[in-house]
């Protein structure tokens, strides 16, 4: 065994690892030293014996600060993910000794899991009150950093390209196909027969650049030669979609099932899009797997799905 692995497999302890995340964060001893509540000559000591042990050199010296040099990144990425790893231990053991089951912590896509997560929520609680959930909101390009670090055990929501995924083990859920939405007191809504150049006066509420639904969008209205206009609003929130069509003439694209929702009406147009998105889905590191609490929030997610899936049907 070499002097590297015998450091890394024997002597390398958690302590080592708050170091490193410390330092890369601070780029500062004294900073450094402040936050860990220890003496600046301790951490300068603490941080030698690493690099001496692992024969490495983790940090330049530089007048910006402690700066890591390759070798620090790697065990920075590395340590930033084990203290993640010791994090959700801590968590499932805190929560068997209290007689609670686990904790899942779900990204959401929010346009596209709005009506879905809760009702796979509302099935969870029922079959095991005692697993719990952290539920964060955000983009894709934020939530499968997250899910790769195992930060997050699910992301749901509108699944991303397949060239995107990586190592992301995924599972369609919902085909919800996407509409063009008003407000039901909008002029449009009361015309019989609609045309696409009917839609040219209007503002309108747009899925922000770089989001998965807005190129295609953009690219479905080109072919119908119905340009957007300078006047728009730029939001992933489909509470802000629902309540601004609600008291404006702008037109928003949403997908079927949160389109539907009898407590906020909208009216939809008569105008087909092609399949723009994929299915609606669950995602998850192939790498890590899944802890027992978020198989059954996989299998609610299937069930309430299924359950979505035959009432759009028996409303058709």
């Amino acid at each position: 065994m070499s002097a590297l692995d015998w450091y890394l497999q024997i002597n390398l302890k958690a302590r080592h690892l708050h170091l490193l995340a410390a330092i890369d964060t601070y780029r500062n001893l004294t900073q450094v030293a402040d936050v860990t509540h220890v003496t600046v000559p301790a951490v300068s000591k603490a941080l030698a014996e690493l690099e001496r042990g692992l024969g490495l050199t983790l940090f330049s010296r530089t007048a910006q600060g402690l700066v890591p040099t390759p070798y620090g990144d790697c065990l920075i990425r590395h340590a930033r993910e084990m203290l993640t790893i010791l994090h959700q231990a801590r968590d499932e053991l805190k929560a068997l000794s209290s007689g609670a089951e686990g904790k899942v912590h779900i990204g959401m896509l929010p346009a596209s899991a709005s009506v879905l997560l809760p009702q796979a929520l509302g099935l969870l609680k029922q079959r095991s009150p005692g697993t719990n959930v952290v539920v964060i909101e955000g983009t894709t390009a934020s939530l499968l950093p997250e899910l790769w670090q195992g930060k997050l055990d699910l992301v749901v929501g509108r699944l991303p390209a397949p060239d995107t995924l990586g190592s992301f083990e995924e599972k369609e859920l919902l085909e919800e196909p996407v509409t063009l939405v008003t407000g039901r007191h909008h002029p449009l809504a009361r015309k019989k027969h609609l045309k696409w150049e009917d839609l040219h006066p209007y503002p309108w509420i747009l899925p922000p650049p770089g989001s998965i639904l807005r190129d295609p969008l953009e690219r479905a209205l080109e072919v119908h030669g119905v340009p957007l206009t300078s006047n728009y609003i730029e939001t992933l929130s489909i509470h802000v979609v629902r309540a601004h069509l609600q008291v404006s003439d702008f037109i928003a694209v949403m997908a079927d099932t949160p389109a539907n929702d009898p407590a906020q009406p909208l009216h939809t147009l008569p105008l087909g899009l092609p399949r723009l998105l994929r299915p609606a889905g669950v995602l998850w590191n192939r790498n890590r797997g899944l802890t027992p609490s978020a198989q059954l929030m996989v299998s609610c997610l299937e069930e309430a799905a299924q359950h979505l899936a035959a009432k759009s049907h028996g409303e058709q």
